[in-house]
């Protein structure tokens, strides 16, 4: 623009610079003003000071931020990338199905529906046992348990765990945030248990369980139990224990009051008094010391020894006293083939602990003799819990009564199976089971053997065949003209030996034994059944209950009573 034309424009219009205060009006002018909307308010700037502290805030807040960030990400980002990874999976177990337990024809007798299911015939409990969820205690000794795996806690479902448990399977699950599932696959499918073959016929079981009931119910007997196994392979065909629990029951686990009342009872009926209940066995101990005495060249076996009914010891501290022992009855001239027949406790004392010129056992060799068939040991049968027992001697006696010594009476009290013995119904099957057999202390099981072949893990006895023969001619003599002629079945012929054994300082109670052997000529399996703590004046007991078992096995299962081939 020409300058001329600047100087006209700028005398046309007087421009000056204003201050403030010329263009804001005070508000002490005009009251009216609304403060609250800064009207007549004169703005201040912001101070330095002001500036300054809100710039550092936020410096500082950066600053924080930033050294976390490089903590999170260069610091420990390896860690946190790992731990984020492994956060998105989630590893579930899949629980493999339990094997299915059979008996030896196959009939199934536990498997699965939802859990855990047993055939509902009485007298299978303690064989078979039950499951349930692990304890505390199981899950720190067991690292591959989990809290809500069903694991086995008695019977067959317990010892053979691990094959019927299977192999459990793993399931991965992706997760997000929220911890939904958004993808899963199975890295491992889950292997499922071994189905379990047992030697077992559950007929059988199922009808001694009912014979033993039903005796023990009608006489008054609080308890029994009883066995049956093959003498050639050790397998078990029935093993039974009453009373008895449901497996149903306490594998679901629900029924709290039923569950207590198997704990509270005062029949004790989780015990498997088979394997597990101690007992006098009385006289059925008699055909052990039979062969003990044979093979110590103690007595001939045609030797005969006169029973009165008791024999009488003068007391070697004071003549004048004597201690009576009384035989159940007088017995006449027996030798050892009668004396088992007739169960005479005179004869087995004189063999036992000696009489005048007939010497005796002692008791170290009657303790040599029970333990050598098994007795006060354990059987080493497929079940937990078993018990062993024990056959008293000098040590035994120092230990339990005040450091006393050991007397000939207490000699005479322990060959005839009184005193301190204690054994489980089972050793005694066993121990029949040798003696019938020849010689062989077998292994008991639990496990079916479709070969039927010897027991490859039975032990051989130093014993000589001919003693071993004459104990069973006895026990044959007794079903036939003694005092087991309640076994004189039309259907099998038995070789047996009964017992009566008293208990506590009355002897107002005892336990009722048979044992023996069948068929007699080629023996095929031994039995035992034992009831508990009846009266002495009761008559009938564990004979009449195997007698039942066995007419009843004449009909319905006869092919156990034959001779094997």
């Amino acid at each position: 623009m020409p300058r001329r034309w600047y100087q006209f424009f700028k005398r046309q219009h007087r421009y000056q610079d204003l201050e403030p205060d010329e263009i804001f009006l005070d508000s002490s002018n005009l009251p009216s003003f609304d403060n609250q909307q800064f009207e007549g308010r004169l703005e201040q700037p912001i101070g330095k000071h002001s500036l300054f502290i809100t710039l550092s805030f936020f410096a500082l807040v950066g600053l924080v931020f930033t050294g976390r960030v490089f903590l999170l990400q260069v610091v420990k980002g390896a860690d946190y990338a790992e731990r984020s990874e492994s956060n998105t999976l989630r590893y579930t177990p899949i629980y493999a199905e339990r094997g299915i337990i059979t008996d030896r024809q196959k009939t199934v007798l536990a498997w699965n529906n939802t859990g855990r299911v047993y055939l509902g015939e009485p007298g299978l409990a303690h064989v078979l046992g039950y499951v349930g969820y692990p304890t505390e205690k199981e899950l720190k000794a067991n690292p591959d348990y989990n809290p809500k795996q069903l694991i086995g806690q008695d019977g067959i479902e317990a010892y053979y765990n691990d094959r019927l448990g299977g192999i459990k399977g793993i399931r991965i699950e992706e997760i997000d945030a929220l911890g939904q599932a958004v993808t899963d696959h199975v890295s491992r499918e889950p292997v499922s248990g071994t189905n379990l073959a047992l030697s077992i016929d559950s007929r059988v079981q199922t009808q001694m369980y009912k014979m033993i009931k039903s005796v023990a119910t009608d006489r008054g007997f609080v308890g029994g139990s009883g066995a049956i196994i093959d003498v050639q392979t050790g397998e078990i065909l029935a093993l039974v224990s009453y009373p008895e629990f449901d497996s149903n029951i306490l594998s679901v686990g629900k029924d709290r009051e039923a569950i207590s009342g198997y704990f509270d009872s005062q029949t004790h009926p989780l015990l498997t008094r088979v394997v597990a209940g101690l007992y006098t066995p009385g006289s059925v101990f008699k055909p052990f010391m039979a062969v003990g005495a044979l093979e110590e060249n103690i007595i001939a076996p045609a030797k005969q020894i006169l029973s009165t009914g008791q024999i009488s010891i003068t007391n070697p501290y004071d003549p004048t006293q004597k201690t009576i022992f009384r035989d159940w009855k007088a017995h006449g001239w027996t030798d050892m083939r009668w004396a088992l027949a007739v169960s005479s406790d005179v004869y087995f004392y004189e063999i036992g602990g000696g009489f005048g010129d007939q010497k005796g056992l002692g008791i170290i060799k009657i303790k040599k003799y029970a333990e050598m068939f098994g007795l006060s040991h354990p059987t080493g049968i497929d079940l937990f819990g078993e018990q062993s027992g024990s056959i008293p001697d000098p040590a035994w006696k120092k230990k339990n009564f005040n450091n006393e010594a050991w007397r000939l009476g207490d000699t005479y009290h322990t060959v005839i199976g009184q005193y301190g013995v204690q054994v489980t119904p089972l050793q005694i099957a066993r121990g029949i089971a040798a003696i019938a057999n020849g010689g062989f202390l077998v292994k008991p099981s639990l496990l079916y053997s479709p070969n039927h072949l010897p027991a490859t893990s039975a032990f051989k006895l130093a014993v000589n065949p001919d003693h071993l023969r004459i104990v069973r001619e006895g026990m044959r003599l007794g079903v036939r003209e003694g005092t087991n002629k309640g076994l004189n079945s039309p259907a099998v012929e038995v070789a047996a030996k009964t017992g009566t054994a008293e208990l506590g300082e009355t002897r107002a109670k005892v336990n009722s034994w048979v044992t023996g052997f069948f068929p007699y000529q080629k023996p095929r399996y031994a039995f035992v059944l034992v009831l508990e703590k009846g009266s002495r004046n009761n008559l009938v007991g564990a004979t009449f209950a195997m007698r039942q078992l066995l007419d009843w096995m004449a009909i319905y299962t006869p092919e156990y009573l034959k001779s094997s081939s």
